[in-house]
């Protein structure tokens, strides 16, 4: 096993190589900047028990979400359409700060906050370009169980 050498970098080449990867960094923040997303997908899922709001792009990926409860509701009050029209509100402010204004609305679920939180969205302002319901329905359900023999 020989000697190890290490290289060292004069001040002159360090100094480069930061400017370097300092104008990489601001490019790619000017470029996010520039990227404002105006379209996403708005999914909501209203149970028994709460009404959660989602913000996605086109691709999927989450942008922001918000809940009944996260807003400081609690118990039985997080299922109500009440509940479920003030999270819309304050989620549509969130959705305005990013720069949204298309959305297209994805309802999952069988809670009582379905609707009323489509009119809250629409009434803030956001343009909603469809609708669509996409609640899971078993088609067969499951196995019966066995004939009780006795």
């Amino acid at each position: 096993m020989g000697k190890k050498r290490i290289i060292k970098k004069t001040e002159e080449e360090l100094l480069r190589e930061r400017d370097i990867i300092e104008t990489a960094i601001k490019k790619e923040r000017v470029k996010t900047r520039a990227e404002k997303i105006q379209e996403g997908k708005v999914y909501i899922s209203s149970s028994y028990n709460n009404t959660i709001i989602t913000l996605t792009d086109l691709q999927g990926n989450v942008l922001t979400w918000l809940s009944a409860g996260s807003i400081g509701f609690k118990g039985t009050k997080k299922a109500t359409p009440f509940a479920a029209s003030k999270v819309a509100e304050a989620f549509t402010q969130t959705v305005k700060k990013l720069g949204v204004t298309k959305v297209c609305v994805l309802v999952k679920g069988v809670g009582s906050g379905r609707e009323s939180a489509i009119r809250a969205l629409a009434t803030r302002g956001l343009e909603i370009t469809s609708i669509k319901d996409i609640t899971p329905i078993p088609h067969n359900g499951c196995r019966p169980p066995k004939v009780r023999r006795v």
